[in-house]
Formats: C-alpha cells, sequence, structure tokens
C-alpha cells in the first residue's frame, strides 16, 4: 500500500477515535466543561496531563532544535522537566486544596480584588494565544506533509478541526481524548527512534544507542562521528556549548517556573478528586514525559546525521561528494511542496552542497571546491522528527504513525490551552465580574464563542510565527512566568502580600517581558515591526528575549513585595485562608461555583 493512502488510514482511524470519545465524553455542565466533574483517576489525569504537555514544541519541535543546536538545546529538556517538580512541591496540592475552576479565579479572591482578577485574566490570555502561537505553526507543519499541500492551506484545516473537537467536549471530552492522543504519540515517537537507533548503532534503546558505538564497523561513537561530520561541513562540534552560560541558566529558570504558572497545566490539577491526588498526578504526568524527553535527544542527534549523510554522499569537496539535486529522495520532494524545505543551486552544478557558509575560516575552503554558498537555503527545523523516518528509509506504516503522532501532540495542547482562554474569558470575566448572574447554558455558549476567536487569533499569527515552534512556546513559558507565577506562589506562601502589590507585580512582570520580546521579535508579532535585529550583539546584556521571563519573574517578585509592604496588610480572614490552604489535613470537598 502507498505511503499516502496508509497516512490516510491510520491518521482517519486516530481522528475517529478522538471524536468519537469527545462526544461520548461530552460536557452537560459547566463543571465538566471546566474541570471534568473533578473526577478523573490521578494515573489517568497524569497521562492526560502529559498530552496536554507534549506539544507540538515537545514531539514536533523539540528533536529538531536538538538536531541544529545540539548541546544548547538540553536547556529545554532540563526547563520542561524540571517545572513540574516545582508545580508537584509548590502549587499543585494548594491550587487544588483552594477548589476553584481556573487561575484567575484563585487569584481574585486571595487578593479580594475583582482587578487582580481581571489582570490575571489578562496574563492568562496572552501567555496562552503565545503558546497556541507554536501549537498553530506545528499544526500547519503536520497538516502540509500529511496532506501535501502548502504550509498555509494545511494551518486552515488544522484550525477547523481543532475548532470542532475542542468547543465540543469541553474539558471531560479533552481529558478522555487526551489519554488517546498520549498512547499515539508515545507510540509514533519511540517506535522509529528504535528502528533507527537499531539501523545505525545496532542498540534497541535509542537512549543508549545515542551514546553506542556505529554498527558500520568503524569503532567510532554516535556522538563523535556527529561531531566530526559537522565540524567537516563547517558547523560547530555537536556536543559543545555554543550559547553563553548566563542565557541557558536563564532560560532554564524561565522554562522552570513557566511550566508551574502555565494555568492550562495547573488547571490539569482541579480535575482530581482529592488533595492528595493533585500531587501523585504531578508525578505520574512526570514519569510519561520522560519517555518522550529521554528519546528526544537521540531523535534529533540521529536525524541531523541522516540528513547530512543524505545530501553529502561522499568526500566533503569531492567532485562526486554531494548528491545529484535530480536524484533526491522523494522525501526531500514531498517537503519541497510545503514551502518547508528549500533547495538553490547557487554554483550550476546540479548537486545539493550543504554547509556553514557563515563560517569564515570553512567558507574559503568551499570556495576553493567551487561551492558558492549554502544551497539548502531554507530546512525548517520543526519538520526533522516528521522527515526522520522518511529519511532512514523506514517501512510507510512508521512514517504514517509519526504523521497521526504529530497531529495528536497539536491537536491536544492546542485544545487544552483553547479551553483555558476559553473559561478566562467566560468563567472568570463574564459570570465572575461583569455578569454573575447569567445562566449556565449562555456561560457555556459564551466560552465557545471566545474559543472560536482565540482560534482565529492563534491561526493568523500562526502563518508568520515569531520563530519555530519551541521557540515561539518557550516565549509564552517566559510570560507566564513573569506574570502568573510570582502572584500564585506569594499567594500561598505570603500572608502578607495584599491585592495592591499582586496587581503592581503582575502588571510590571508582564509589561516588561512583552516590551522585551517585541523590540526583537516585532510588536504584537507582526513581522518587520521589530526595533532591533535579534541576535547577540543587541541583547540587552546578552539575555535573548526566550531567556528574559525569569527576569520579569524577578521584578515582579520584588514589585509585589515592596509594594505589599508598604500599602495596607490583607484583611484578618484572608491571612486565615492563606494559613489554612497550607495545611495538609482536613482538605474537604471543592467550594461551590
Amino acid at each position: 500500500m502507498d505511503l499516502q493512502t496508509l497516512t490516510y488510514i491510520i491518521v482517519g482511524a486516530t481522528f475517529s477515535l478522538y471524536i468519537a470519545i469527545a462526544f461520548w465524553a461530552r460536557a452537560t455542565t459547566t463543571g465538566e466543561f471546566y474541570v471534568a466533574g473533578k473526577g478523573i483517576h490521578p494515573v489517568a489525569n497524569g497521562m492526560a496531563t502529559a498530552a496536554d504537555w507534549m506539544s507540538a514544541a515537545s514531539f514536533i519541535s523539540m528533536a529538531g532544535l536538538i538536531a541544529f543546536k545540539g548541546y544548547d538545546a538540553s536547556v529545554y529538556l532540563m526547563g520542561w522537566t524540571g517545572g513540574y517538580v516545582l508545580l508537584a512541591m509548590l502549587l499543585a496540592p494548594y491550587l487544588r486544596k483552594f477548589g476553584k475552576f481556573t487561575v484567575p479565579e484563585f487569584i481574585g479572591d486571595r487578593y479580594y480584588s475583582q482587578t487582580a482578577r481581571i489582570v490575571a485574566v489578562i496574563c492568562l490570555i496572552v501567555a496562552s494565544i503565545t503558546y497556541v502561537i507554536g501549537q498553530m505553526k506545528g499544526i500547519g507543519v503536520a497538516f502540509s506533509r500529511f496532506l501535501e499541500v502548502d504550509f498555509t492551506v494545511g494551518l486552515l484545516i488544522g484550525m477547523t478541526i481543532v475548532f470542532f473537537y475542542a468547543v465540543m467536549g469541553g474539558m471531560k471530552g479533552i481529558t478522555y481524548t487526551q489519554i488517546a492522543q498520549y498512547c499515539v504519540m508515545i507510540f509514533a515517537y519511540t517506535v522509529p527512534a528504535i528502528f533507527i537507533s537499531l539501523q545505525l548503532t545496532g542498540n534497541a534503546v535509542p537512549q543508549l544507542g545515542l551514546g553506542s558505538t556505529l554498527a558500520d564497523g568503524s569503532g567510532t561513537t554516535m556522538l563523535a562521528k556527529l561531531d566530526s561530520v559537522l565540524v567537516g561541513i563547517g558547523f560547530a562540534e555537536y556536543t559543545a556549548q555554543k550559547g553563553t552560560s548566563l542565557n541557558m541558566v536563564l532560560l532554564t529558570l524561565s522554562l522552570m517556573i513557566g511550566t508551574a504558572g502555565l494555568p492550562h497545566v495547573i488547571v490539569r490539577f482541579f480535575t482530581v478528586p482529592k488533595v492528595k491526588d493533585a500531587r501523585s498526578s504531578a508525578g505520574w504526568a512526570l514519569v510519561f514525559i520522560a519517555i518522550l524527553y529521554t528519546t528526544a535527544p537521540a531523535v534529533g542527534a540521529m536525524a541531523i546525521y541522516n540528513m547530512i549523510k543524505t545530501v553529502q554522499v561522499d568526500e566533503v569537496g569531492a567532485p562526486q561528494g554531494n548528491l545529484a539535486y535530480a536524484e533526491r529522495p522523494d522525501w526531500f520532494k514531498n517537503w519541497e511542496k510545503t514551502g518547508l524545505l528549500k533547495y538553490e543551486d547557487k554554483n550550476g552544478d546540479g548537486r545539493i552542497q550543504y554547509y556553514n557558509d557563515k563560517n569564515e575560516e570553512f567558507a574559503a575552503q568551499a570556495e576553493s571546491f567551487g561551492w558558492k554558498g549554502n544551497e539548502m537555503v531554507k530546512i525548517d527545523r520543526d519538520i526533522m522528527v516528521l522527515a526522520n523516518p522518511e529519511i532512514a528509509k523506514l517501512p510507510n506504516w512508521v512514517i504514517a504513525l509519526v504523521a497521526a503522532g504529530g497531529l495528536a501532540a497539536a491537536l491536544s495542547t492546542a485544545a487544552g490551552l483553547l479551553l483555558a482562554i476559553s473559561s478566562a474569558i467566560s468563567h472568570d470575566l463574564l459570570k465572575g465580574v461583569f455578569r454573575p448572574g447569567i445562566s449556565e447554558k449562555k456561560e457555556l455558549l459564551a466560552g465557545r464563542i471566545a474559543m472560536g476567536g482565540a482560534i482565529l487569533v492563534a491561526g493568523y499569527l500562526g502563518m508568520n510565527p515569531p520563530g519555530f515552534a519551541a521557540q515561539v512556546v518557550a516565549l509564552a513559558f517566559g510570560l507566564a512566568a513573569s506574570s502568573l507565577f510570582p502572584a500564585l506562589m506569594m499567594g500561598i506562601f505570603n500572608k502578607r502580600a495584599n491585592n495592591t502589590g499582586a496587581v503592581a507585580g503582575m502588571l510590571v512582570g508582564l509589561g516588561s517581558t512583552l516590551v522585551y520580546i517585541f523590540m526583537y521579535k516585532g510588536w504584537l508579532f507582526i513581522p518587520g515591526t521589530n526595533n532591533f535585529a535579534d541576535t547577540a550583539e543587541f541583547w540587552v546584556m546578552g539575555i535573548q528575549p526566550e531567556s528574559f521571563g525569569a527576569i520579569g519573574a524577578l521584578l515582579n517578585f520584588i514589585t509585589a513585595y515592596v509594594v505589599s509592604k508598604v500599602s495596607k496588610a490583607p484583611p484578618e480572614h484572608i491571612q486565615h485562608l492563606v494559613e489554612d490552604i497550607r495545611v495538609p489535613r482536613g482538605a474537604g470537598a471543592s467550594s461551590s461555583h
């Protein structure tokens, strides 16, 4: 059976399963729509959280970043998993004990202020829409390849499907759908990794294969060979640190506290029956996430190795050393159709030269070979995981399975984020502030309309995203880190923190981070509106925009602390409430809404 037909069958079967589950578990009350009726088992919730978490950034983009950045991309692994430890220890149990539907609801009640609640909604929407832009980029990449259409067409089709099942199911439908999506995703990610690890190293465990000796009889390890291949075409060693230590530390910190401040992840811990279950859910989520995250470095390294070996067929500089463009494999042609892979014959020899033409020393050597510049003028990093099994010539059913996994990853997180945006607008703003007497039916309708609007905004920005999927998601984490995390932490652990301090802190944290990001990425992420080039020479103190969330969080903490100290203390009952949240026992049922 040909690849296209097989892909349609496997993707069609998985989608039918998701839609059937969404319909079977569709929400009938606001409690089911927002928090699945608070009746999800911790293991099931851990698996759903893992699917919610392992977005297009994790499944599609992270290994692509690792492939091109090497050692430096390890910060994404450390930050995104370390954040779960923070979440499990510092936030999840306390927020579940407080027993509200949403993060802005907690902030509004804890800081006894509708203003604080509205500011929290704004922070949530800004962080979540930025995150959805990254998912939309992933959805566009996956659909464009799977349907063999242009990226924009793929994105529009993906938007329609997201709207259909996210709007229908609410949190109850999304939770059970995400359990199915996790199973599809993890199978789709690990099966090709096992095949490729066996091909290259003879070791069936990709995590071990990465450090194993190659099966070609050379006696060289996989990483040592990759280092020499990259150096041979002018790139830095794969295992070398290329960025500054300051940026690596700040980005890791930003991703960690951003994880603990992301509303669509936190709301997952409101769906379990008891406070104790919130902590065990976080533990289970980390186990399920670790399966993919420990495999990603091997996937990235083996993908870039196989891609270079495809175009560099013999010795560097030899007349026949590079693949003739006319003989390029089918995977190359298929990705060219999407516009995400582009070749330009700069020296007119009809062969594909891929090398680092920005390395002046190697560029001079390349000129002696008759090369006129790097001819792979566009390799979108987000294609690497989806192209990987095709590059390695794996069976068609494996390639089709990866397409299904990529779609599941992008759709599962997009649905969770859209629900967070929808509940912020309908539950926190409409019901909580502007129309307290609204009926459940009208509240659900408002939530679904808000979801539709969010899809349109994120889809439009996803057509011209401010970076690769994982980079855009890192910006969203920075925004969550700088705005919501300090307010949540101080709300639980500092009874002196008051409404004025919280509002001032959130506005300073969000404002400073947004301005810093927009200066380099474009105002409102619109291309061409940036004030400075997004390169190290223009960054303030060498801090890249993706890393600034940690600085924004620090400014938030300082502002909230100082303003709270010099203004009126919170009322007595709020101070008792803060002490009560931290008492481990005696947590009863959730409070009414």
